[in-house]
């Protein structure tokens, strides 16, 4: 009879490494050449954009401009920070910086050591002098969260069925419950549609959430308010035969989904080996040019 065969996971060992993938940890990583370990994708929300003034050609890229219309002028943003995200995982790929690559699905740690799992088996063993934690949804014994409340960014996505032609960008409200409105041309037709989709953006604690009046069918309810609040109207529907004045179709909507993220919450690191990382995102940004420079044998050829 046959008897299973044990296979022992070698140690590797890292002075430092970082645990996490969202932008700023890439660009913590990226600025310090340390190897960045992580479970999942945290890609950028798919609005965030960059600063114009941004020169991200020290990466081989363009930070394009684009001007968005709202109901109280226009302003001017920079490329999407999915950009800077995409093009920093990749440079850290090729110079060896994401050792397990999207292989990871579980880490554990055990003070001074990590232990990577997929859904099958231990993939790696990675012992580490010191740790700097972005924040990860699938660690376990990294952090010691302090009991509170949990509070939530909350996307819904949202189809325009009718009404959805129009020339605003963005809405911002007083309002945490559908606190931005972000139109995109929609994605359910091919090509590039005049017709627009639309994501609400809310600030929600979890009580909250239980609850219908912060529900999927309100932030919709609330989303046609603040458009009809300001004066936007849906398709043309001829004239009153009676009065003579114009008459328009009610916009038309429906839900495509929402998603939610837990806001971070005050944590305390259960080793003195591991370090809340505070590193400021927009900092790390200026600070490309100068790490770059480390990078410069892989950059050339992008």
């Amino acid at each position: 009879m046959l008897q299973p065969v044990s296979r022992a996971v070698a140690i590797r060992e890292y002075e430092e490494i970082v645990v996490g993938s969202s932008l700023r940890a890439l660009l913590y990583a990226f600025k310090h050449q340390l190897p960045a370990f992580y479970t999942g994708f945290d890609v950028p929300f798919r609005f965030d954009h960059l600063l114009p003034s941004c020169d991200l050609s020290c990466l081989g890229l363009v930070n394009e401009s684009t001007t968005l219309v709202t109901h109280s002028g226009s302003f001017v943003v920079g490329a999407p920070q999915t950009l800077l995200w995409d093009r920093l995982l990749f440079i850290l790929s090729l110079a060896g910086l994401a050792p397990l690559s999207n292989l990871c699905e579980n880490i554990r740690c055990d003070g001074d050591t990590i232990v990577c799992s997929n859904e099958y088996s231990k993939i790696a063993e990675i012992r580490f002098g010191k740790m700097h934690y972005f924040g990860d949804d699938n660690c376990t014994g990294i952090i010691e969260k302090v009991v509170a409340e949990h509070h939530y960014i909350c996307y819904d996505w949202i189809a325009f069925n009718r009404g959805g032609k129009h020339e605003i960008d963005y809405i911002e409200t007083e309002d945490e419950f559908v606190k931005q409105i972000w139109f995109y041309s929609s994605d359910r037709i091919d090509g590039k549609t005049a017709v627009k989709d639309a994501c609400t953006v809310s600030h929600l604690s979890e009580t909250q959430l239980r609850e219908f009046d912060f529900s999927e069918t309100m932030a919709r309810f609330k989303l046609i308010n603040e458009m009809e609040t300001r004066g936007m109207k849906g398709l043309f529907n001829g004239y009153c035969p009676k009065y003579g004045h114009a008459k328009y179709y009610k916009f038309r909507t429906s839900n495509l989904g929402r998603k939610r993220i837990e806001k971070p919450q005050n944590t305390l690191p259960s080793s003195p080996k591991i370090t809340i990382a505070q590193e400021d995102k927009g900092t790390l940004i200026e600070s490309l040019p100068e790490s770059s420079r480390n990078y410069q044998r892989i950059i050339s050829y992008l």
